[in-house]
């Protein structure tokens, strides 16, 4: 029973992992029409609020079928899936589940796999990229009208986010709201995990590369190396 409803749940994961991916890109796009355009049109923002509450539904409801497909108690399968959880909750975190779709396009187009370092590098570096994003966006819509804020502009918002995320925190700009607190603590977090992740596995490939180099080379006469 165990192996079946894993698979079942698997199945349906490799089904919907692209398609919600693709909401994720329209949820953030909408969500940063939202955000950024305040001069638009009534009917421009309501269409964008209408498409964000639509993808949000789409990851509810994609959070609850794997929920009853796996015939766990709510609170183990929480307990399993805590970064699914985390997500469903707040949806600008979905990019950490890049890694998942890129096993699943590699499983549907049937390549192989790359090497763990290029792996861990190409998902460190989109996840970032689209997590900082989101982080930009949530924090700006935080901190644009509190009083006191430094955070004024967009281009702060960005600025803020690229030196958290490389754990610089140069201070110039921070934020003031308690949500903004909320999001720059997961930042940090998640900042902390990346570089870490990319740094080691940097250092793995370049070990690697150097154990290569220092190998001494067979000799000519096919006899292993060190033998008389």
């Amino acid at each position: 029973m165990r192996d079946d409803r894993t698979t079942r749940e698997a199945a349906w994961e490799r089904r919907t992992e692209l398609p919600l991916f693709y909401a994720s890109l329209v949820f953030t796009a909408s969500y940063a029409v939202r955000v950024l355009a305040t001069g638009a049109s009534e009917v421009l923002r309501d269409v964008a609020l209408a498409l964000t509450g639509l993808t949000w539904a789409c990851f509810i409801a994609d959070y609850l079928v794997r929920l009853v497909l796996s015939r766990r108690r709510a609170l183990a399968f929480v307990g399993r899936h805590w970064l699914d959880t985390l997500i469903v909750l707040l949806p600008q975190l979905r990019p950490l589940r890049v890694v998942k779709l890129h096993d699943a396009v590699q499983a549907k187009t049937n390549r192989p796999r790359r090497e763990l370092h290029v792996r861990v590098i190409m998902y460190a570096g989109l996840a970032g990229i689209l997590l900082g994003f989101s982080g930009a966006l949530a924090v700006f819509d935080q901190e644009r009208d509190a009083p006191g804020a430094s955070i004024l502009t967009f281009g702060d918002s960005v600025w803020w986010v690229c030196t958290t995320l490389t754990t610089v925190g140069y201070g110039d700009v921070v934020p003031v709201t308690p949500v903004g607190r909320l999001i720059a603590s997961g930042l940090m977090l998640c900042g902390l995990a990346l570089l870490g992740a990319v740094t080691g596995s940097f250092s793995s490939w370049l070990l690697q590369v150097f154990r290569r180099e220092d190998e001494p080379e067979p000799p000519e006469d096919g006899s292993p190396p060190g033998a008389l």
